[in-house]
């Protein structure tokens, strides 16, 4: 029996939340539906957003989600070393080293040399690119309010509270991390 579309409409984008959850259980026994159903949909509605800002506001912008996200952590947290730029972004050390590479060369960010250790660099925006990351996160912000605007103030308090509590769940020791 189908439980229907989480959301309670037809909305095509969660016809696959909604075929996962009648066809899993009749394949394994013992499914948590409630689980599944929370992770597809956070993992879906993640995915529509951070699409919905790559394309309105950080391709127009001539970046992609990825690089801003390390120039926003480094205006966040300033001038970092690659392996903590990755972990506060959540990508991997190779993909901010790549990235790096391409934001040195549009002169958004910069390495300097870390006093302690001649062989490690800090990455660090460069006047340029706070000039751009301002910019692009005016959009960003514009964008988030427009998403935001979706839910009431109860109900953004109530869900910003228990996303609060599933990311405290990444200090468990049964969960994997990139970093």
């Amino acid at each position: 029996m189908s439980m229907g579309t989480p959301t309670g409409t037809a909305d095509p984008a969660l016809a696959f939340v909604d075929g996962a959850l009648d066809r899993i259980p009749e394949l394994v026994d013992g499914v948590d539906r409630e689980a599944m159903a929370l992770v597809l949909l956070l993992h879906r509605v993640t995915n529509v957003v951070v699409y919905d800002l790559e394309s309105t506001v950080h391709r127009p912008a001539g970046w992609s989600w990825s690089a801003f996200r390390a120039v926003f952590t480094l205006w966040v947290g300033g001038p970092l070393e690659p392996s903590r730029l990755a972990e506060l972004s959540g990508m991997s050390r190779q993909a901010v080293s790549a990235l790096a590479k391409t934001l040195e060369a549009d002169g958004l960010i910069a390495r300097q040399s870390v006093d302690h250790d001649a062989r490690s660099v800090r990455l660090a925006l460069t006047p340029a690119g706070e000039q751009q990351l301002r910019h692009a996160f005016r959009a960003h912000n514009d964008r988030e309010s427009q998403w935001a605007a979706t839910l009431s103030p109860d109900e953004r308090a109530t869900l910003t509270g228990l996303l609060t509590k599933l990311a405290t769940a990444s200090r468990q020791p049964w969960v994997s991390h990139r970093f």
